[in-house]
């Protein structure tokens, strides 16, 4: 019986029952004393062909006879697990980085990582493998933000590479965990390499960067993730690179595993190796078996898409051979096996981690500890801020005041509560009167949509009664007998994990509604739905708004022009299959009031207006489908702030009341000198569910900023060359050489700091390591953090190269009075510059350090924020 009971629990009840019977022992592939690697070439080898090629895709379905389960590779935890039901939301990618503090960002990652756990843990107890319910997770985003038109730069470190690889080693240690025999998680780079739009021409574009840049800019982050954090997945990218597509470029993959000794697998970006094949994008090939040969060939070992089912006939037409495939299926199953898929749960350490763990009370204060940690004061003139609460009335005023979706992001999840902007001035000043208005749309032709109100709704054309007719199915499919029907007042569902109706399942139903709708006022409207699994809306028998991807919830509209009083019918059905979170809207944009008329008036009754302005991931993201002036395709044209918003900025400042602006934005924006003039600007990024609280704990005083900018604030856009150049010339704070809006690096405090040298060498001799070290004190009368930043010149270099490269920082925290000594150890390659080779060598000459809060820039430098020191290089040149 105990010899059964081992069996049963490695290898399945009806398997261990036929193993005994036959007399079979454990196959190798269960055996928990052998190594991974030995382990999975056995399972491969028991694999048919067919079989092999179905564990290459990212929904990989199930060997019954060898006990493998099925198993879906597609996973998110950008900040928070996404896609995934209740998690907790961090401030976006981009936020985080704003934090300067590679330990927050390790805390983070380990509480993402039990959530996502906890996840697998209770999916895995209920026998539920579908999307969004494993353990390898397609993130971080780790490429570089080298200009702001890109839409995805959101979900990215920021543009150095330094500071992106600092961060994204540590968030990767806290994905993967630190057990020396499993992993909590995989956790996957990408998007290798130098993916960084335009996002129209990704699936077409094929580049050409120099070997300096990729040298000094697309590839040392990577680099660290592999060596550094063990990051034990790899995606690569859309775009092509010298001819040649990423995810069938053989000599990417062999600087990952031959030179750097990437020992993990490589999977696609979504449909990239389709892109190999199809016309409208690389065409490098002329079928699928092609293209899935070459991508296995070059090193793709996961196909998200379809192509990869192509593999057996590509076997049969002599494209690629069972053991070029049995190379990348074995790596496959090794990763499965090191997440203790195969093994006894209580052999697994983190097979333990409680579903309570999600949403709990330790990480919503650690969302609101990185929010807080993420707001970057841009400008405080005179010292307005922190503003007293004893204030009777505030005017909370603009389109992103008061918008849930501006704090979660893209690839987000969906926390139990977010604060809005609003809400937290409301919460923060409980005696105070708190109005909200609009003010301006975020751009003229985006609409502000809301929930349809039920007042617009009419189950016939009599108009007798308000609501829709609906009839709910306990399918995916509109199909049957329905469970349910009745009248409901409207179509304002965010049902989570409670079915609509008793009896009902909340991860497979349908539902379709259908009446009348009427409007009380003529003009043009908005109408859309939002639907996180499908849904289709469709007004007189005309399809306005219809999403059918299982992956993500979407938005979508159309205007469309009404007539008051007139009925139209209107129809909308949604399918709702193995997500964890259910949810259906109907919205509208509707003809209003005079929307700054309506601002200016609540601001000029108010003692402090607070502005939220800047974008949106409806406006800025991955591939969007929008037509507003200054966005393409989820790239932004312009990086100025929309005309609408600047329109009601200098309104609102005309009135003489402290105001303060709050931008919520994924990437730089920029203004004119009037807005730049404005009293107190805070940059607040898209905070995540705490980001309200946030930004009223520091308005109010509550907490000090100390966030730093990740990337470069242009004048404008006429600063940048051009968006599809990846030539590094005049791009990002290392090689721009302009006056920028704010430079890299940047922000503001309530309180100040000095700088003095502790140690620093007299000289340092090629190839060797130096230390420095300062002491930093705070000599202003409140508590705060500071970040010290450590840059690197070579003024005396005979080989092109940065302006200053960012090698060392530091966040600390000091009380009023308080001193720290911080050290940086700054290695050979750091002081490096490259030669004609691309290869680092130490030269003679100066080395030119600065320390201090920022940029080494001349008012930093006047006011003793930062201090400058050349250190002369003995022999040399020394070739690292």
């Amino acid at each position: 019986m105990n010899r059964f009971l081992t069996i049963r629990m490695r290898y399945g009840v009806c398997s261990a029952l036929f193993l005994l019977m036959a007399g079979c022992s454990v196959p190798a592939y269960l055996d928990t004393d052998l190594p991974f690697e030995k382990r999975a070439e056995d399972l491969v080898s028991r694999m048919t062909l067919e079989e092999k090629v179905s564990q290459m895709t990212n929904d990989s379905r199930a060997i019954e006879r060898l006990g493998v389960p099925a198993y879906n590779w597609w996973n998110e935890c950008l900040h928070g697990v996404g896609r995934s039901g209740l998690a907790t939301v961090f401030p976006q990618a981009i936020g985080m980085a704003a934090m300067w503090d590679d330990s927050t960002m390790f805390r983070i990652a380990t509480a993402v990582s039990d959530e996502a756990r906890a996840k697998y843990n209770d999916y895995a107890s209920r026998g539920k493998r579908g999307l969004y319910q494993g353990l390898t997770f397609w993130t971080p985003n780790i490429n570089i933000f080298r200009d702001p038109r890109w839409g995805r730069g959101m979900e990215t470190y920021g543009e150095d590479p330094y500071l992106t690889g600092e961060l994204g080693v540590q968030y990767i240690r806290g994905l993967q965990g630190d057990d020396p025999r499993y992993l909590k998680l995989v956790a996957t780079a990408k998007h290798f390499a130098v993916h960084s739009g335009p996002e129209s021409t990704r699936h077409s574009a094929n580049i050409f960067p120099s070997n300096r840049d990729m040298a000094a800019t697309y590839l040392p982050h990577f680099r660290k993730a592999v060596q550094q954090a063990g990051v034990w997945s790899v995606m690569c990218a859309y775009q092509r690179i010298s001819g040649e597509p990423c995810c069938g470029n053989s000599a990417m993959s062999s600087l990952l595993r031959d030179q750097w000794g990437f020992g993990g697998y490589v999977v696609s970006d979504c449909w990239a190796v389709a892109d190999f094949y199809q016309k409208n994008a690389h065409h490098v090939v002329p079928t699928r078996e092609a293209a899935a040969a070459k991508a296995v060939k070059a090193g793709t070992d996961l196909n998200c898409g379809d192509s990869y089912p192509a593999l057996t006939e590509a076997v049969r037409q002599g494209l690629i051979t069972e053991p070029e495939i049995d190379v990348s299926v074995t790596r496959l199953m090794e990763a499965r096996m090191r997440l203790g898929m195969f093994d006894p749960a209580k052999m697994v350490p983190y097979s333990d981690i409680p579903l309570s763990v999600v949403d709990c009370a330790e990480h919503r204060e650690l969302a609101l500890e990185a929010a807080r940690k993420s707001m970057v004061l841009l400008e405080n003139k005179g010292g307005m801020l922190p503003f007293t609460k004893q204030v009777r009335r505030v005017a909370v005023i603009g389109p992103n005041a008061d918008e849930e979706e501006v704090l979660l992001a893209n690839y987000c999840g969906y926390p139990s509560s977010a604060v809005t902007v609003a809400e937290g001035v409301r919460r923060k000043l409980p005696d105070a009167e708190v109005i909200y208005a609009q003010g301006c749309r975020l751009a003229e032709e985006m609409p502000h949509l809301s929930a349809i109100p039920a007042a617009a709704f009419y189950t016939d054309s009599t108009k007798r009664e308000h609501g829709l007719h609906v009839v709910y199915f306990d399918n995916d499919s509109l199909a049957g007998t329905p469970c349910w029907q009745g009248v409901e007042p409207a179509v304002d569902h965010i049902w989570r994990t409670t079915p609509p109706h008793p009896g009902m399942r909340y991860d497979c139903f349908s539902a379709r509604w259908s009446g009348v709708l009427s409007v009380s006022e003529s003009g043009d409207y908005a109408l859309g739905g939002e639907g996180y699994l499908g849904f289709e809306l469709r007004l007189d028998g005309k399809r306005l708004a219809s999403w059918k991807v299982p992956d993500q919830p979407h938005k979508e509209y159309s205007w469309v022009r009404l007539e008051a009083g007139r009925c139209y019918r209107i129809e909308a059905e949604y399918c709702q299959k193995d997500t964890e979170y259910a949810m259906m809207r109907l919205l509208w944009d509707y003809p209003k009031p005079d929307l700054q008329a309506e601002a200016l008036r609540a601001a000029a009754s108010s003692d402090l207006v607070i502005l939220c302005m800047g974008l949106s991931p409806l406006l800025e993201g991955e591939a969007l489908n929008i037509d507003v002036k200054g966005f393409s395709g989820g790239d932004r044209v312009d990086i100025g702030l929309p005309a609408s918003q600047q329109k009601l900025i200098r309104a609102i400042n005309k009135l003489g009341k402290p105001v303060v602006l709050v931008l919520l934005n994924g990437s730089a924006v920029a203004f004119g000198p009037d807005i730049q003039a404005m009293p107190a600007i805070l940059e607040a990024w898209y905070p995540g569910q705490a980001g309200g609280d946030a930004v009223a704990d520091v308005i109010f005083g509550d907490y000090n900023p100390a966030g730093r900018l990740p990337v470069t604030f242009y004048r404008s856009v006429d600063q940048i060359p051009a968006f599809e150049n990846y030539d590094m010339a005049g791009k990002t704070y290392r090689y721009f050489a302009g006056d920028p809006l704010y430079p890299f690096g940047y922000g503001l405090s309530y309180t100040t700091f000095s700088y003095e040298w502790v140690s620093v060498p007299e000289s340092v001799q090629a190839g060797e390591p130096m230390s420095v070290a300062v002491r930093v004190t705070n000599t202003g009368a409140r508590a705060g953090d500071e970040v010290v930043q450590l840059y690197v010149a070579l003024p005396d270099s005979k080989y092109s190269g940065p302006i200053r490269s960012l090698q060392g920082f530091r966040r600390i925290h000091l009380q009023p009075g308080q001193s720290r000594c911080v050290t940086f150890e700054l290695l050979p390659e750091q002081m490096a510059a490259l030669d004609e080779y691309d290869l680092p060598v130490v030269e003679p000459g100066r080395i030119r350090l600065s320390v201090g809060g920022g940029q080494p820039l001349p008012e930093a430098v006047a006011s003793q924020k930062v201090l400058l020191r050349d250190i002369p290089v003995s022999d040399g040149p020394y070739a690292l």
